[in-house]
């Protein structure tokens, strides 16, 4: 993950040439948030006050360090990641975000919930997490919220009712989880119900972070490209091959991409300069970009 600036690079390039970027780290995410908590809402948050309410309990092999390590370099790096993104969406309007990967087994999911819950961190920002791999979810899981129902429940039902989204106690977050496996998905997201629903959570949100399927084996990527605002891949380190990945660019639009994260990144020129201004707890790795693996 010390490669997580490279998914904003256009955003740092952009920003560069109208600012001068601060000397210290620290600084440079202070500055960043300060531009980003001026940005207006649109929605009434009571149009979310119908949505029922869970508890977060998260395992311990949830990498979830944004929540349960708050003061690890990884949960820094999701910090300025989000910085990065928010600061993307001041230059171009975009607020529903395709996170997905060549292949499974890249991080795809883990890095969709950090980042998830980082965005939600500005009280004024509604952030919604919406669990697009309706063959193998796992987001419920990683938030240990059980077996809930979700998505193919709502898309598989009659009812126009509002679909089944929670919110997460203490976290300022919505979830749409992808509930039971489906047997026919692809056909069930081609429906228009999908295509209207994306439009009306549009309007109740400003960010909506969709983990999708890996876009590669599958055509059900394709789908949710198609209503998504920009697109992030991420491939890592010892896993993704470059032919994988050169593929995984060719299939996914130019014009929505706005870049790649590394995950598992064997560098860690940073551990030391962090591990100077920030506690550590007892029995932390040594390597703390090895929790993102």
């Amino acid at each position: 993950m010390s490669h997580i600036f490279e998914a904003l690079q256009k955003s740092e390039a952009e920003r560069s040439r109208s600012h001068q970027s601060p000397s210290m780290p620290a600084e440079l995410l202070r500055a960043a948030e300060r531009d980003t908590e001026t940005m207006p809402t649109e929605q009434s948050e009571a149009d979310l006050d119908h949505f029922p309410s869970l508890k977060v309990t998260p395992l311990p092999n949830s990498k979830l360090l944004s929540l349960t390590d708050t003061e690890s370099l990884a949960a820094e790096k999701f910090r300025f990641f989000g910085v990065r993104l928010r600061q993307l969406q001041q230059l171009r309007a975009f607020k529903k975000v395709l996170i997905t990967s060549t292949i499974p087994e890249e991080g795809k999911s883990m890095i969709s919930a950090n980042l998830a819950v980082i965005l939600a961190r500005k009280k004024r920002q509604r952030v919604l997490l919406l669990e697009g791999d309706l063959r193998r979810p796992v987001l419920p899981v990683r938030f240990g919220l059980g077996k809930i129902e979700g998505l193919s429940e709502w898309l598989q039902g009659e009812s126009r009712s509002l679909p089944n989204i929670y919110r997460l106690e203490g976290l300022n977050l919505w979830l749409l989880p992808a509930g039971r496996a489906p047997e026919n998905p692809l056909e069930m997201m081609q429906s228009s119900r999908l295509a209207g629903l994306m439009d009306q959570l549009a309007n109740w949100f400003d960010w909506i972070l969709i983990d999708s399927p890996p876009v590669l084996p599958l055509a059900d990527t394709s789908v949710w490209m198609r209503m998504a605002d920009g697109v992030i891949l991420v491939a890592r380190e010892g896993v993704t091959e470059k032919r994988e990945l050169k593929r995984g660019l060719e299939v996914l639009e130019p014009s929505k991409l706005l870049g790649v994260v590394l995950n598992s990144s064997s560098e860690t020129d940073h551990s030391n300069y962090y591990q100077r201004y920030a506690p550590q707890p007892a029995g932390a790795s040594k390597d703390p970009t090895s929790l993102l693996e």
